[in-house]
């Protein structure tokens, strides 16, 4: 089936998994609410007792971490989606429709994007209230966001897999939160990579989320020059690096979830 008919059936998918939110406006009420959490939380609670640095201000240190950590738990719902579809037996009923076998991969991992730029928008305007600013330029900042979203979507194929490959919606929260939580809190996202012991500093500094993180702060200009950038290569080209891992994610999973929807569709 050629590529233009899977985006297309895809698109519908997805369409229907945006209109899902009328009937379960929990849904709606994550995706705002959590962000806002976050930032709130980190800003006042925490943030006076980090030290970002000398020259900068932890709310900006702040934010880029906040960005990536919340895109990256945004990509779950594809795995919790796609799992809740299979113990209904939705997916079942597309099977008997003239549709191709990928657009519900395509569709679910498109959705996750919508649900992010909405994330996206709220904790930016959070971050503004707190002090947040962009210094580098629309251009920049644009790009900035754009990175997060192609490496939520790379994530949300990972996660759409193991949605196919658990029981339940509770086996892939589990699941999910057990990855999600090591590589966003063992990471730069909330305190500088000096921080860490020297056990745990290689771990922070090649983890793909910390890559991220660099690449928003470089982008948004909230970096100092008074506070080094590691020598690990990961950290010196963090845009480049975390374009790898979209790219290595993507040709890894993508296949392999269209291969496990075949096999599980099938049972």
């Amino acid at each position: 089936m050629n590529a233009a008919r899977v985006a297309s059936d895809g698109w519908v998918v997805a369409k229907r998994n945006v209109i899902k939110i009328k009937r379960v406006p929990e849904i709606l009420v994550f995706v705002l609410i959590s962000p806002i959490m976050f930032v709130l939380l980190f800003a006042f609670v925490f943030g006076g007792a980090i030290d970002a640095g000398e020259g900068l201000n932890y709310r900006e240190f702040l934010i880029g971490g906040i960005f990536a950590q919340t895109v990256v738990f945004g990509a779950t719902f594809t795995g919790a989606g796609l799992a809740e579809d299979m113990q209904k037996g939705i997916i079942d009923r597309f099977r008997s429709l003239p549709m191709s076998s990928s657009a519900v991969l395509v569709g679910r991992t498109t959705s996750d994007i919508i649900y992010n730029v909405l994330s996206l928008i709220i904790m930016a305007l959070t971050g503004l209230l707190v002090g947040w600013r962009a210094r580098e330029g629309v251009l920049d900042m644009l790009a900035g966001f754009l990175l997060l979203l192609l490496f939520a979507y790379a994530v949300s194929w990972i996660m759409g897999y193991i949605g196919l490959l658990v029981p339940s919606v509770e086996v892939i929260n589990n699941a999910s939160f057990i990855v999600i939580m090591p590589l966003t809190f063992v990471s730069n996202a909330f305190v500088p990579t000096e921080s860490f012991n020297s056990f745990l500093r290689p771990f922070v500094e090649w983890n793909p989320v910390s890559a991220v993180t660099q690449a928003c702060r470089e982008l948004f200009g909230n970096t100092s020059a008074s506070v080094p950038v590691p020598d690990a290569w990961s950290m010196q080209n963090p845009v480049l690096y975390t374009l790898l891992w979209v790219v290595l994610i993507l040709a890894v999973f993508v296949p392999l979830s269209i291969r496990q929807y075949t096999i599980a569709s099938s049972r």
